[in-house]
């Protein structure tokens, strides 16, 4: 027990130690994971006859909701959301016992044929291991280091499920703001998504994540194993790089921008109507549809292309002699599906369904600009499309630098660049916030609940000056006090006011007639900002809180503002 409590004050250390153990434990666990889906079911549903593949999806929507209902709890299909929600609460939760259901939820959904991505488990997998290392060892580790852990987890379950540590990293970073990162969990986001890769790879082998980057005819030719660039690999890089691919890549990121757009709101109209709808219609229209899109891809591709994640859309999709309208009605058909399983309360992540988007737009803006440059819009699309769906370029594209071995790593960042401008705030993830906040700004977000006062007296309005004196300023040291008709909040009176009145006339004189009404009445629903801001405009420390319809409620200070840090503890945060 002294060894531990010692290293424990050696800052970081067990931080450290326990995201490296967090990256071996979602290692394992991804593996299993993505085994069962992959290779047990998604293989085997792709070899059976066509009316098997397009009732499958419905199948799996069904077990996926029967399992959250009765195992899971009545648990929620959101992966990768309920991380990014967990990151911002004050005490994040993400009860383990919730993770067998949502892990089996999403090997029904995507081994059944379901067009999510098998990283919304992973994601989620992933940052409960690190949550539930945090709280297991919580005496020896400090607040703040929840955060940590839940990140190193997330990031181990990105790197694992696309044997792509740095973007595991960066991903995990970049998630939980729109337009900024978690810098303060990247070393044990580090160590914890390359232990996981190492491990990963070992149990289930290094094959590539994308097919058809691995292919060489889509490199510019430029491929390291080293862990550092020289000047000659990095010249070798940029001289790869012509004009019109860089006039291709602002084109591209425009179009992706908007996609990354319009798929946003898709998703988000899509996740409210999952709650909306009742269980077994939303799963019977959802598979329905699903099955009539199978159908209808098999005639158009001859193949069920909105089966699974969308691998087999992107290798499609590269192929050459494939004409526009065919790859237009790909990049809607493959769309529609992701949304429509997301509807029916499929479990499963976006990632790669995003990055399918981005590869079968790329591919059609080739295309359309007669390019002879294999693989150059695909990877570009792929990048700008996956940045501008979740906020995070950055990871966007090291993704597309550690599947492609550095190909195109230039015209990809101006792509990525661009489509964050044209996408706006918009992201497929529920939770995230613009930038990261301090100390200060966090408690401003908080609403005015958290620092009201409920069990506080009153005046009535024909109470005299000189009992608010007597009763209140002397007796309970209240510098202003409510006046209160019944339930009516007509206005505060201070010691301020009082002082403006002669003392022979205090016996006489109601606090009616003195009480300021020009104050601002704060609502439940204001923020501590806005209570802040208000107090600031009307020169006042404290401010009654009223319904909409004016009924008194309570009364906030702003010293209870400035101890909101020792309020929060005392009551349990």
């Amino acid at each position: 027990m002294s060894r531990l409590r010692t290293l424990a004050a050696r800052g970081n250390t067990p931080v450290l130690a326990l995201a490296v153990a967090t990256g071996v434990a979602v290692a394992v666990l991804i593996a299993g994971f993505e085994y069962v889906t992959d290779e047990i079911l998604l293989d085997r549903v792709h070899g059976r006859p066509l009316w098997q593949i397009a009732g499958a999806p419905v199948i799996g929507l069904l077990l996926a909701g029967l399992i959250l209902r009765y195992p899971g709890r009545r648990a929620s299909p959101a992966t990768s959301d309920e991380f990014v929600r967990a990151f911002h609460e004050r005490s994040p939760r993400l009860p383990l016992r919730d993770l067998p259901a949502k892990l089996f939820a999403g090997i029904a959904t995507i081994g059944l044929g379901g067009s999510l991505g098998m990283e919304g488990p992973s994601i989620y997998a992933g940052a409960t291991v690190g949550l539930a290392a945090r709280n297991r060892f919580s005496r020896w580790l400090k607040r703040d280091d929840v955060r940590i852990l839940l990140t190193a987890g997330a990031a181990a379950g990105v790197a694992a499920v696309f044997k792509a540590p740095a973007t595991g990293v960066l991903f995990a970073l970049e998630a939980p703001y729109r337009d900024d990162v978690n810098r303060r969990a990247l070393l044990p986001s580090l160590l914890a998504a390359a232990t996981s890769y190492v491990v990963y790879i070992n149990l289930v082998g290094p094959s590539a994540v994308v097919p058809f980057l691995n292919n060489p005819a889509y490199r510019l030719g430029f491929q390291t194993d080293k862990l550092w660039f020289t000047v000659d690999d990095l010249a070798h890089v940029f001289s790869g790089v012509e004009t019109a691919d860089m006039l291709g890549a602002l084109l591209l990121g425009l179009l992706a921008g908007l996609g990354g757009r319009s798929m946003a709101w898709l998703v988000r109209w899509a996740k409210s109507r999952a709650r909306q709808t009742s269980f077994v219609p939303r799963v019977l229209v959802g598979g329905a549809v699903l099955a009539a899109l199978v159908l209808v891809s098999d005639q158009l591709f001859g193949s069920p292309l909105t089966i699974g994640p969308g691998f087999e859309a992107m290798d499609w999709v590269v192929a050459p002699d494939h004409g526009l309208g065919l790859i237009a009605l790909l990049f809607g058909i493959r769309m529609a599906a992701t949304v429509v399983t997301l509807g029916a309360g499929g479990v499963g992540g976006l990632f790669i369904p995003l990055a399918v988007q981005g590869v079968i737009l790329g591919q059609l803006t080739g295309q359309l600009l007669g390019s002879d440059r294999a693989g150059l819009y695909p990877t570009l699309g792929l990048a700008a499309f996956l940045g501008a769906g979740y906020r995070a370029p950055i990871a966007a594209v090291m993704f597309v630098a550690e599947v492609s071995g550095g190909s195109f790593v230039v015209p990809a960042l101006v792509a990525a660049a661009v489509s964050q401008l044209v996408a706006g705030p918009s992201s497929v993830a529920e939770h995230q916030q613009s930038v990261r906040l301090g100390h200060l700004e966090r408690r401003f977000t908080m609403p005015v609940t958290s620092v009201l006062t409920t069990d506080v007296l009153t005046v009535p309005p024909d109470a005299t000056t000189a009992e608010f004196v007597y009763l209140h300023a002397l007796a309970r040291r209240e510098r202003s006090v409510a006046v209160v008709d019944g339930s009516d909040y007509l206005g505060m009176v201070s010691l301020s006011e009082v002082s403006e009145i002669d003392r022979s006339l205090w016996d006489v004189t109601p606090v009616s007639e003195i009480l300021r009404s020009d104050l601002p009445a704060v609502l439940p629903s204001w923020t501590l900002r806005d209570v802040i801001l208000a107090m600031e405009g009307a020169g006042v420390d404290v401010l009654a809180v009223t319904d909409a319809d004016h009924g008194f409620i309570g009364v906030v200070h702003e010293d209870h503002i400035l101890k909101l840090d020792e309020i929060l503890e005392e009551t349990g945060g």
